[in-house]
């Protein structure tokens, strides 16, 4: 296993309930325990913005200031990992909202949120998650999407570019214009990043489907059969990545008077799906209970972060809200353990301490509580 990246302490300053907060934390499990509205998620938010996009709750940056504060927010953490020690924060200033308004700093000196990605991958798994299989595509893509980019950096410019290029084609077509010249300059490069990313998501779920394999046939995280719906990543399969992109480009072309009456682009990776099954049971993971999609997503997430520290040599930061009231004793004891085997830190938290008992003497233990954090009684 590559050496455990890890946080070794967290400052935040003005970041929805804390006002201004200094914690230090040890490698491994970290579990943040307290009662509903504390700000437990809330800490595992500010580790998400560690990484490039929004955050595992996409909220507004306004959302995210504190509210009775100047409009802006910050965070800083000290890292480690195979290269040794580095700084990293980020924020916005009062007034900012844009994405492009949160600045990022990297050992004091500006940089752009994908550099984070050179010292530490983010994977996470929330209570808002658990409707993944049932809810709509667009939230298995945007799942999907950040398994991509914890093992390919550049996917996230990828996807920037495609939805630029797409809105631009969107906005002709909503404004009724015919100039071919620029249709067929956006559609060119539309074809161009769409193929790219669907070749990027066909390429995760290989590598996946493969780590998914390697999970135990009866164990408590059910074995997963995934894979991708869409034209594209049919195409990719069965083509060569040039003749895709052309096939893509004329049927962008073809489509503008259907997509001209919808007022949107009705082709491309923005329509595409990922499909899971639980294999034991040959079932669509969208028919099985609700505690059978809890151990399906749960499998996958664990599986993408082994690969994560196989393809990037860096072990992902775990973010794991409401972890154990989700699970049984049973498959409680066998998370535990695969955390310790993948050398991950991981943060969890929970309304009660006692569910993580079994890491005593294995884990830190802190309680938050509205704004403050100690450490947390015996559990």
């Amino acid at each position: 296993m590559p050496v455990q990246t890890h946080i070794s302490k967290l400052t935040l300053t003005n970041f929805r309930n804390y006002a201004s907060l200094a914690i230090d934390v040890a490698p491994g499990a970290v579990i943040f325990s307290g009662d509903n509205g504390a700000g437990k998620t809330n800490l595992l938010e500010a580790i998400s913005f560690l990484t490039p996009g929004r955050g595992l709750r996409r909220a507004p940056y306004a959302d995210v200031a504190r509210e009775g504060g100047d409009g802006g927010f910050a965070l800083h953490a000290r890292l480690h990992g195979p290269d040794g020690e580095v700084e990293i924060g980020t924020g916005i200033s009062g007034g900012d909202t844009a994405e492009s308004g949160r600045r990022v700093r990297i050992n004091g000196a500006a940089a752009r949120a994908d550099d984070m990605l050179e010292w530490l991958r983010v994977v996470w798994l929330t209570p808002a998650m658990d409707s993944l299989f049932t809810g709509p595509a667009a939230d298995r893509r945007r799942f999907l999407d950040r398994l991509v980019l914890a093992i390919d950096p550049g996917h996230g410019q990828r996807a920037l570019d495609y939805e630029k290029a797409m809105r631009g084609r969107n906005r002709l077509l909503t404004e009724g214009s015919r100039d071919a010249g620029w249709f067929e300059a956006i559609e060119t490069q539309m074809a161009e990043t769409g193929v790219a990313i669907a070749a990027a998501r066909a390429e995760m779920v290989r590598l996946l489907a493969a780590m998914i394999g390697r999970l135990p046939d009866t164990g408590p995280f059910p074995q997963a059969d995934i894979g991708l719906s869409g034209d594209l990543e049919a195409g990719i399969a069965n083509a060569p990545a040039v003749d895709v992109e052309e096939r893509f480009r004329r049927a962008l072309a073809d489509g503008r008077d259907r997509d001209r009456a919808a007022g949107r682009t009705l082709e491309g990776p923005h329509r595409s799906d990922l499909v899971v099954r639980h294999r034991p049971k040959a079932m669509p993971a969208e028919l099985c209970s609700t505690g059978e999609q809890k151990a399906l997503l749960v499998g996958i997430v664990l599986s993408h972060a082994r690969l994560t520290g196989e393809m990037s040599g860096l072990t992902p930061i775990l973010l794991l809200d409401e972890i154990a009231a989700h699970l049984d004793g049973g498959r409680r004891a066998a998370l535990f353990s695969i955390l310790e085997e993948l050398n991950c830190q991981a943060f969890m938290t929970g309304t009660d301490a006692a569910l993580f008992s079994s890491l005593h003497g294995r884990a830190q233990f802190l309680t938050v509580d509205h704004g403050t954090i100690g450490p947390t009684e015996d559990p």
